[in-house]
């Protein structure tokens, strides 16, 4: 693996789990680096892996071995109290279920991992994130008031404002309606392309893994295909082969 080349990489990773007498393995010897500044999809029907591999990436979930290195920082080994200091740092996340704070503004949710870090923060950024997602007005609002597809940008917003090394996107549409969905994946690679910002992006739906710069399709546990978006063909080919399994 060549951790230099690369903002996120795995080695050999693999991932057991004791369900019972029963082993399941969840990884079964991944080796991949993402490159900077690209959207990576990460595809695949639920039980291939995907999301295991993304836990393991982002420092969520430890791996039974192999190596994880992430901006620079390996991460095989780390304490508890370290692996959340490098999650603060150096990684942003969003999910399909949002993860906003009920009790917080939209504005004070997308500051607080800048504020949990003791950063200050950018507010040219966050005014450009702020108003290319169009939340401007809601920024006084909490969860509650507004709708899915406003709280996933306020969850994007956020996922962004601190620069981190990678934004990890766990079906960041999964929870939305198409138009909503088409959104976040335009602004997912809009931010790649004017910020230079690194997006993995987990899902099993092929329309959302089209909008990815390269596509990675995971099934058992390894990944049987490794598709740059430049070939129109073999993606076809891939999200094929997706949507035939899932």
């Amino acid at each position: 693996m060549n951790a230099t080349e690369s903002i996120a990489a795995a080695a050999d990773l693999v991932k057991v789990y004791q369900q019972g007498a029963a082993q399941i393995r969840a990884l079964d010897g991944v080796t991949v680096g993402f490159t900077r500044a690209r959207f990576t999809a990460v595809a695949g029907p639920s039980g291939s892996g995907k999301s295991t591999l993304m836990h393991c990436l982002a420092g969520l979930d430890s791996a039974t071995s192999g190596q994880v290195v992430l901006d620079g920082t390996e991460l095989t080994g780390l304490s508890d109290r370290a692996l959340t200091r490098v999650r603060r740092e150096k990684v942003g996340f969003v999910f399909q279920s949002f993860n906003l704070l009920p009790q917080l503004t939209a504005l004070e949710n997308i500051a607080l991992p800048v504020t949990m870090a003791g950063r200050e923060l950018d507010h040219d950024l966050l005014d450009h994130l702020v108003g290319v997602l169009g939340i401007g007005d809601r920024m006084s609002h909490r969860p509650a008031e507004l709708s899915g597809g406003q709280q996933q940008r306020v969850a994007l917003a956020r996922a962004l404002v601190a620069r981190p090394a990678v934004v990890f996107a766990d079906e960041p549409t999964g929870n939305l309606d198409s138009r909503s969905g088409t959104e976040v994946l335009e602004f997912l690679r809009r931010s790649v392309r004017d910020l230079g910002q690194t997006v993995v992006m987990i899902t099993h739906d092929p329309r959302a893994a089209a909008y990815a710069d390269r596509v990675l399709v995971v099934a058992d546990g390894r990944i049987v295909d490794d598709v740059d978006a430049a070939s129109g063909a073999d993606v076809t080919l891939a999200l094929r082969t997706m949507g035939r399994a899932a």
